[in-house]
């Protein structure tokens, strides 16, 4: 696992060791670049299923400003730890331990906004369309944001939300990659 582009590219990342995660292949994480980017002019992100950081830790390879990093498991907090130290990226990372939706309610209290929210839960235990409409009506995602979400085929995902909708669908073998964009405006409510 590798740093495909930008600052930190070539950076060889470690992977969560163990068999609780499944990264982000190389190949998948490209093609999502390739359709949401490739590169950025600031923002924030959120990586709400960390495990080993690599998707958050390309984004700000790539011109994000700042990442938030969030997992449960231990280990994958400790080897997120590891990957933003190697990468120097430090000053612009925020990681928590903690489930997803305490992390997103954690975030709604802070007003915290994205343009870039990353999802990609454990097939067995995914609940995308509930983490979705939470972002929806607790306005996560600003005005030029976007989501992609990484699941599994057998997943279906709601189309449209209030705030954004479905614009794009890629399938690579078991692997779905869902792009929503904002469809809000700024000034409205």
């Amino acid at each position: 696992m590798r740093v495909v582009s930008g600052q930190n590219k070539g950076l060889v990342l470690k992977s969560v060791p163990g068999k609780t995660t499944r990264p982000t292949s190389d190949k998948v994480k490209e093609a999502v670049f390739n359709m949401v980017g490739p590169y950025f002019k600031g923002g924030m992100m959120l990586d709400l299923y960390a495990g080993s950081g690599a998707m958050g830790i390309e984004a700000i390879s790539r011109g994000m400003e700042k990442a938030v990093f969030v997992d449960r498991e231990r280990k994958a907090v400790e080897t997120v730890y590891t990957n933003i130290k190697a990468a120097g990226l430090e000053a612009r990372a925020e990681v928590f331990r903690t489930e997803a939706h305490r992390a997103l309610k954690a975030l709604k209290k802070k007003s915290s906004q994205f343009r870039f929210i990353f999802l990609d839960p454990p097939y067995a235990k995914q609940k995308l369309n509930e983490e979705l409409a939470f972002i929806d009506e607790n306005e996560l995602l600003q005005e030029d944001g976007f989501i992609v979400a990484e699941h599994s085929s057998k997943i279906f995902l709601e189309s449209t939300f209030l705030n954004f909708s479905k614009q794009r669908e890629e399938t690579y073998g078991d692997t779905v990659i869902t792009i929503f964009q904002s469809n809000r405006k700024e000034g409205s409510e």
